[in-house]
């Protein structure tokens, strides 16, 4: 999820545990195989299945089973056949929202996220409604190394930016570097980023003073991001930290 940074930081370590729950496991199945169904299933022609993957190894998805999902999607076994749809809307306090979804029943799926918007303080909108609020990046999260030396590094590849967030260090770069970088990265001993992906980034962020919306909003997030048709959640809001702090 994009949106408050230390938040969507949070949520990426968090995954480890969903995983536990078959959660992630799933959503990254789903990719895989649709990545594989539109692009084919050679990771070196198929930039999509190429960050899938390494999404999935990032997760610890076991091998056997992303070959599976490859085989599937690309046509060498039979299985679902899910179609890639996009809602936006709007959240609490006027936050922007955007769910990408992969699912085999869009009536199924267009109730549920509705329902969700519905249930906690917000409405869903018209396709393209709240896109142009944000750009296509691709993001690589980095903890636990050497600041100056990751910058170093970062603009030696090419990438647009680096912004630090405690011990945290987000990689940012153009969707058409975003392999380039990744690659160069790992070269200067930055091989392992706790996630690497492309994302869309709120070009500006709502911030929620009042801790009820704050609140309301955290867990409309949530439950998008629980629902298995939802494979990616992006808002534009930002929370302070001593608000933050007191929701945990």
């Amino acid at each position: 999820m994009a949106g408050h940074s230390k938040w969507a930081n949070i949520k990426i370590r968090k995954g480890a545990q969903d995983a536990k729950r078959g959660k992630v496991f799933t959503k990254l199945i789903r990719e895989i195989t649709t990545a594989a169904r539109l692009g084919g299933g050679e990771p070196s022609f198929n930039p999509r299945l190429r960050a899938a993957i390494l999404a999935a190894r990032a997760q610890n998805l076991p091998k056997d089973t992303m070959d599976k999902a490859i085989k599937r999607g690309a046509g060498a076994e039979e299985g679902t056949d899910f179609k890639e749809v996009r809602f936006e809307g709007y959240g609490p306090a006027g936050v922007a929202i955007i769910v990408d979804t992969l699912s085999d029943n869009n009536n199924r799926t267009v109730a549920d996220v509705r329902h969700i918007f519905s249930k906690y303080g917000g409405n869903m909108g018209s396709a393209g409604c709240v896109a142009y609020l944000f750009d296509k990046k691709g993001v690589l999260l980095f903890t636990g190394v050497a600041e100056e030396s990751l910058m170093e590094a970062a603009l030696e590849a090419g990438a647009e930016d680096m912004i630090a967030d405690g011990g945290d260090f987000e990689v940012i770069t153009a969707p058409d570097q975003f392999e380039s970088v990744r690659e160069a990265l790992a070269a200067a001993g930055f091989a392992n980023p706790v996630s690497a992906e492309l994302t869309l980034r709120p070009q500006n962020t709502v911030t929620l003073r009042d801790e009820k919306h704050a609140a309301t909003l955290l867990k409309l997030l949530d439950m998008l991001e629980d629902n298995d048709d939802v494979q990616k959640v992006y808002a534009n809001f930002d929370i302070p930290e001593d608000i933050m702090e007191r929701l945990g």
